[in-house]
């Protein structure tokens, strides 16, 4: 009875060791137990308890147990430690883009006011140039009057002259005859 009892608790832990097997991976060489047995025989934990006694085992189990808790621990802490330095990264990125968007429109509101400037001085300056081209208009104008007069008045000495020298010649051709 004992036997069966043994080899029924042999075979559950063998079951437990099994399923565990593919995270813990093998134990080489063996493990020596409390009682005189080996777990593992040289290779994989799961190959059967052997010799005489359970107690080995499961304390050898127990520690397995242990340290796949800590190793699991461990990989937590890793794991939240990545997502903690993500979380950081996504923080930094958030606040690169919120100020880069201030940038933004900072400048937009600085161009804005630029244009603004530029095209008070711009009218300004048209302004200038109109009033100009009016004076420049006006003195062309009265340009043109002067040169149109003297152009009259040499037309009229040009005609006085020619009737002086059609006079003269009606003169000469009367004396003539």
């Amino acid at each position: 009875m004992e036997e069966e009892l043994q080899e029924l608790e042999e075979e559950e832990l063998k079951k437990e060791l099994e399923d565990s097997e593919d995270e813990i991976g093998g134990i080489g060489g063996g493990i020596k137990g409390i009682g005189g047995g080996r777990i593992g025989g040289g290779g994989r934990i799961g190959e059967g308890i052997r010799g005489g006694g359970i107690g080995g085992g499961i304390e050898e189990i127990e520690e397995l147990e242990k340290e796949l808790e800590e190793e699991l621990e461990e990989e937590f802490e890793e794991l939240e430690e990545e997502e903690e330095l993500d979380e950081l990264d996504e923080l930094e990125e958030l606040e690169e883009l919120e100020e880069l968007e201030k940038l933004e429109k900072e400048l937009e509101e600085k161009l804005e006011e630029e244009l603004e400037e530029l095209k008070k001085e711009l009218e300004e300056e048209l302004d200038e140039l109109e009033e100009e081209l009016e004076e420049l208009d006006e003195e062309f104008e009265e340009e043109l009057k002067v040169l149109e007069d003297a152009k009259l008045e040499e037309e009229e000495e040009l005609k006085e002259k020619e009737l002086e020298e059609l006079e003269e010649e009606l003169e000469e051709s009367e004396e003539d005859s």
